[in-house]
């Protein structure tokens, strides 16, 4: 990236130092309406927010130029950040996150056409100059901004997870875990992990995974409960597969999956039953007198 001269780059700097709360004003302005949302940020906290990018902005001019990559702008970067994850958690929308930056060009232009007045040159050089800085500025506050909502959206996707597969204890020893939706890699993991853990905590020695609510099983989709299984007799607990339809049992004969060790039934009533006899345990009806 080419250096700026010295000149332009305490021009910029100079401009912010000289027309501060004039630049402030018409900034906040600008934020107005739409992309200012008053009902998840307070007025004081957005213009300190402002108050501190023009100190930080400044700054970085008179010791680094405009050179947005350098170490001179690490705090400018530094608040950048922090003001794009935190909107990602707040709930503004992309738009509204990169206004905070984009918004910043008119009042910066208008003081660098009142500065130079008829001088086109300089109006035209430093228009440019301003316009670069602030894209690359926009730019690095909506990279930051789409990993934070990434993040936000990956850690409710495993909370998401963690809440559809519940381990439920039916009698003790004696645990259910109804899996609805699909199964998949990092699906499997959790179910995993869930139930392995309810089986040390609960010391259960049998445990039906049901899938009634399973829409379809395939061959990946049978390996992931196989895994599941093994798992749990590894830590020395017994599995029944429930809820095999009728089109379940013809799927995994047509694609030649291997459940012949693995105890399985069409309801979870008829898992249930064979979990109490696995357990030594009986029930009677009590007949009314």
């Amino acid at each position: 990236m080419s250096t700026v001269p010295v000149d332009q780059r305490s021009s910029l700097g100079s401009i912010i130092t000289q027309n501060r709360e004039e630049i402030l004003a018409e900034w906040l302005r600008e934020m107005s309406g739409a992309t200012r949302r008053s009902d998840l940020i307070k007025e004081s906290d957005l213009r300190s927010q402002c108050t501190q990018f023009l100190s930080l902005m400044q700054s970085a001019i008179e010791s680094g130029g405009t050179n947005f990559q350098s170490n001179a702008w690490d705090g400018v970067r530094n608040l950048l950040g922090e003001i794009s994850k935190s909107r990602a958690q707040q709930g503004f929308t992309p738009t509204e996150t990169a206004m905070f930056v984009l918004s910043f060009k008119r009042p910066i232009f208008r003081q660098i056409r009142q500065i130079h007045k008829s001088d086109v040159d300089n109006i035209v050089s430093e228009t440019w100059t301003a316009t670069e800085l602030i894209d690359a500025m926009g730019v690095y506050t909506m990279e930051i901004y789409q990993k934070s909502r990434e993040e936000v959206i990956r850690r409710q996707q495993e909370e998401l997870l963690e809440l559809s597969t519940p381990v439920v204890k039916l009698w003790d020893g004696i645990l259910a875990l109804p899996i609805i939706g699909t199964l998949d890699s990092a699906r499997t993991q959790v179910v995993m992990e869930s139930l392995l853990q309810a089986i040390v905590q609960t010391n259960s020695r049998v445990a039906i995974i049901d899938i009634t609510g399973v829409p379809t099983v395939d061959t990946i989709v049978a390996q992931h409960l196989l895994k599941t299984v093994t798992a749990a007799r590894l830590m020395g607990a017994e599995c029944i597969i429930s809820g095999v339809r009728p089109q379940i049992a013809q799927t995994i004969v047509h694609l030649g999956i291997n459940l012949l060790d693995v105890t399985t039934k069409a309801t979870l009533s008829a898992a249930f039953q064979v979990a109490l006899d696995k357990a030594g345990l009986v029930l009677t009806r009590q007949t009314k007198s």
